[in-house]
């Protein structure tokens, strides 16, 4: 597969970006961080501004900071159009870079096909709100982190915020809900979640799978429409989204009854759908805008120097925030790791997953690097990958998001049987064992 765009930091474009060798790389001893994307196909207006601020960030720690205690960053971007096998094809161009990093893998179905390959390869996943949900679980799941939430967690949420909204979880007894989800790994992630919260509280739920991408889906709003659900959780990803918004309003079903996970919740979801997705809901990680410190600091380091990777006004955005944290995640994964193995130098694979399941990052720390408000505090440990497990809703008033909910925090003892039996049973298929306390060391 021929890759899309080779993007070099600012660091190594004097010296010819084009012509930068394997072992120039490791002469220049710098950290490398291999950026999956898809800027092409049914996916591409929400996988361009994710992956926009993952580069600007990396661009901006280069300009503002030297990189990270002196070792400057660099990236190389991959496409994958969001398919498993160009995915797996971009991991294995890149993943023996020297100073690679982690993998963001930007999408569950390429997780799925990494998760054996990472402890093979020694390198460390990073599915921020996708992936597995039960990798949150680090004593089976060594490689891979699902930073501040997973499906399940999403699920869990949102059914707290339908209870809430009605007066009591036990009001949910008789109701009828929906989940209208992407027919893929991505679409079923949550649905164990949401059998189980059926047998707790006597809902209904009723499951729609959309084919992929999701351009065509009069079918199921028929069907939407046909049982009147009490609402509908919609689980979709790029064009899907703004074309069930559409259907919503052609069958009248309300969007204020309509609430769609965190990837379902962004400007490109319901732009161009405007006053016609008014009321609709969606979980949000994170916030938006362009008044935070990091943000402020991006314009001017990277944008006003005329370095930005996309336009100014998409600064600031929901998802170009949320790679923004991803990247700033992968960062002070690093630069924890350096803390450990030695300042200034580059670490790798396994040094960084080090780093990742050591994280601390509390409201202090967060304000200190501008993130005041951006998101919550993020901790991990040897058993919890995760970090956090916090989301609130945010509605759209026909033009912008405002936050509708505090923030709900995943109940973590109905997550957490079922992420230990489940990764268990993982285990078992793969016969392979849980890691002791000494490895938690390592």
């Amino acid at each position: 597969m021929k890759l899309s765009k080779i993007v070099i930091a600012a660091a190594v474009v004097a010296a010819g970006a084009s012509s930068v060798t394997t072992s120039a790389f490791a002469q220049a001893k710098e950290q490398f961080f291999p950026l999956l994307s898809y800027r092409t196909g049914p996916y591409a207006p929400n996988g361009v501004p994710w992956a926009n601020g993952k580069q600007d960030y990396i661009k901006m720690i280069n300009a503002r900071d030297g990189g990270i205690n002196g070792v400057k960053l660099t990236f190389e971007e991959c496409e994958t159009g969001y398919a498993t096998d160009r995915g797996v094809e971009c991991y294995e161009r890149l993943k023996s870079r020297p100073g690679v990093t982690l993998f963001d893998p930007q999408a569950t179905g390429i997780t799925f096909a990494l998760t054996e390959k990472a402890p093979v390869d020694k390198i460390p996943l990073m599915t921020l709100g996708y992936g597995l949900s039960v990798a949150q679980d680090g004593m089976a799941f060594k490689w891979n982190f699902p930073f501040m939430g997973s499906y399940w967690t999403g699920a869990d949420i949102l059914i707290q915020h339908l209870g809430k909204a009605n007066g009591g979880l036990e009001k949910l007894k008789g109701k009828k809900i929906a989940l209208v989800y992407h027919d893929s790994p991505f679409g079923k992630e949550p649905i164990p979640l949401l059998q189980e919260r059926a047998k707790m509280h006597g809902f209904e739920l009723q499951m729609l799978p959309v084919t992929a991408p999701g351009v065509e889906q009069k079918a199921t709003w028929l069907q939407v429409r046909q049982s009147r659900p009490d609402y509908v959780l919609l689980w979709g990803w790029g064009v899907m989204n703004s074309t069930a918004l559409k259907e919503a309003q052609a069958t009248g079903y309300p969007r204020d009854k309509m609430y769609g996970v965190w990837w379902a919740g962004a400007e490109p979801d319901v732009r161009d759908v405007g006053e016609g997705a008014k009321g609709y809901n969606a979980l949000a990680l994170n916030t938006s805008g362009q008044s935070p410190k990091v943000i402020q600091d991006i314009l001017k380091h990277v944008h006003e120097k005329g370095q930005g990777t996309g336009p100014k006004d998409e600064v600031g955005s929901v998802l170009y925030t949320r790679g923004v944290i991803i990247q700033m995640l992968a960062v002070e994964a690093v630069r924890r790791a350096q803390e450990r193995f030695g300042k200034g130098k580059v670490m790798t694979g396994e040094q960084v997953r080090w780093g990742m399941e050591n994280l601390n990052l509390d409201q202090k720390k967060l304000d200190a690097m501008g993130f005041a408000g951006v998101m919550r505090p993020l901790s991990t440990s040897c058993a919890d990958h995760m970090g956090s497990t916090w989301a609130r809703v945010h509605t759209w008033d026909g033009s912008k998001w405002n936050f509708s909910s505090d923030w709900y925090q995943a109940d973590e003892q109905i997550l957490k049987p079922m992420i230990k039996a489940g990764a268990d049973k993982y285990l078992a298929d793969k016969k392979m064992t849980r890691r002791d306390a000494a490895d938690c060391q390592s």
